[in-house]
């Protein structure tokens, strides 16, 4: 069974994820690198992996380090916590302290209008046919809509849709709003009718209450210009911004599970999807930077949105907090974050291992 994990298939993956997330650490760290040095702020080192380093150059008063464990990077300010110490961040006013920690998650938020706009400019096959409602349940959405069996759903909100898979993410980014859709009569009438997606719907029934289908998919390669696909990338990282926020409110209210994945089960996520193409895995390091850009903001000790609830905090008090109380409840979190991930990277390898999917 080892053996079987351990092959090409692996190498590839491996290859493909640490080419992805380095892609993104240094997105990130540039951020805030380039923000400290905008600033005055000195910075001692810009770092790709963590310790122990494999190899490290210095250029001017920064050591630039390439390290042993492929999993992050970091930009090491002078003085994060300590204001004493010459040109530091701690030393800053506010305004500058935030701007600076806040720049790496920043760079991840805008890094996918980079990412879609190009996946939407490399020929990609796409499945490509009419979508028609297989079954609709009683009293649902559809149903009170008037949507019967053999109905075609043409397009959401003005949209087209090119199979199922469209209509099922324009019903996720409407989630608790009213809906349009045009539609397609099995006796060849048309008609727009309204339905509301329901955040929590019935055990199997979905947001509106229909099973539906692809009928006759054809694969169809599209492309676009840069002058349409870069609008079209702007959109699809609002839409995938939305759908984050709706899956988030989804799990709170129960009607996805929760469920996490370590660096080893992105790791096989990231593979699977480079093995379907390169715009395929422009798209999925598009959703990788925003989940890096929100997770890196949220309010937790060792990561930056961590660090900026200090300062906030700092001024409200209007009062330094001491850097030995700062440090030490960083160092706490970055330990914790270190046991969680340990933690769910032994669950995905088991997972791996077994020939399980990371996902139910």
């Amino acid at each position: 069974m080892l053996n079987s994990f351990f092959n090409l298939d692996t190498l590839f993956t491996i290859v493909a994820f640490l080419g992805v997330l380095m892609v993104l650490v240094i997105a990130h760290e540039l951020g805030h690198f380039t923000t400290a040095r905008f600033f005055g702020v000195k910075v001692d080192e810009f770092g790709l992996g963590f310790p122990p380093r494999l190899l490290s150059f210095t250029r001017g008063e920064t050591r630039y380090s390439i390290n042993a464990l492929p999993l992050g990077g970091f930009v090491k300010l002078a003085g994060e916590e300590d204001a004493t110490i010459p040109r530091s961040l701690a030393s800053k006013s506010a305004r500058i302290r935030v701007t600076v920690l806040a720049a790496g998650a920043l760079m991840n938020a805008i890094l996918p209008l980079l990412f879609f706009s190009i996946a939407f400019m490399i020929p990609q096959t796409i499945p490509t046919g009419p979508v028609r409602i297989s079954e609709i349940v009683a009293n649902s959405p559809a149903s009170q809509a008037g949507l019967k069996s053999g109905d075609i759903i043409e397009s959401v909100n003005g949209n087209n849709l090119h199979n199922s898979a469209d209509l099922y993410q324009a019903i996720q980014l409407h989630l608790g709003n009213e809906t349009t859709l045009s539609i397609k009569h099995a006796d060849g009438t048309r008609a727009t009718v309204t339905v509301t997606p329901r955040w929590k719907p019935p055990q199997g029934q979905g947001a509106i209450g229909v099973k539906i289908e692809t009928v006759d998919p054809v694969p169809v390669k599209e492309s676009f210009p840069i002058w349409k696909a870069v609008p079209m990338g702007v959109q699809e990282c609002i839409d995938t911004y939305v759908l984050f926020k709706n899956g988030i409110i989804s799990m709170i209210v129960g009607t996805t599970p929760a469920v996490v994945a370590g660096p080893v089960g992105i790791a096989q996520i990231t593979g699977e999807v480079a093995r379907s193409g390169w715009s395929e895995l422009l798209q999925f390091a598009a959703f990788l930077s925003i989940n890096l850009a929100i997770v890196n903001i949220l309010p937790l000790p060792a990561l930056d949105g961590g660090r900026i609830a200090f300062v906030v905090l700092e001024k409200i008090r209007r009062k330094k907090i001491s850097p030995r109380v700062e440090g030490l409840v960083h160092m706490i979190g970055f330990a914790t974050l270190l046991a969680l991930i340990a933690l769910v990277t032994y669950q995905d390898i088991i997972r791996a291992i077994s020939g399980q999917g990371i996902f139910p």
